[in-house]
């Protein structure tokens, strides 16, 4: 009885590995297939002149160091700020390749864009 229970349990497992097996190189095999240009994020900001210096060193460091290879663009769209938001975004896409700093009404073309690609 208890060799019974043993096998039992050893061919659960085993079939649960092997589920396991083809399920990843399905995945593998779909993901690898898929045109994709990358993930844009696009982040609106309004009158942040304290915070988003920060915020953004902080998210750009986790994506450059990170595993998120796969993002393309940050699109930073202002919100007619009216402090120093708009400078400190600037001198950022300076320093970053991939950071675009636009208005909302240039944000809704770039997503318009990207929709027709």
């Amino acid at each position: 009885m208890g060799e019974f229970i043993l096998n039992a349990i050893l061919w659960t497992l085993a079939l649960y590995g092997a589920f396991e097996i083809i399920k990843t190189i399905i995945n593998i095999y779909t993901y690898t297939n898929l045109k994709s240009d990358g993930i844009y994020v696009i982040i609106a900001v309004k009158n942040q002149e304290n915070k988003i210096e920060g915020f953004l060193r902080n998210f750009l460091f986790r994506i450059i160091y990170g595993k998120e290879e796969s993002i393309k663009d940050i699109i930073i769209a202002d919100l007619d700020s009216t402090d120093e938001t708009v400078e400190i975004l600037n001198k950022l896409a300076n320093d970053y390749e991939g950071l675009k700093v636009t208005n909302w009404r240039e944000c809704k073309e770039v997503i318009e864009s990207i929709k027709n690609v």
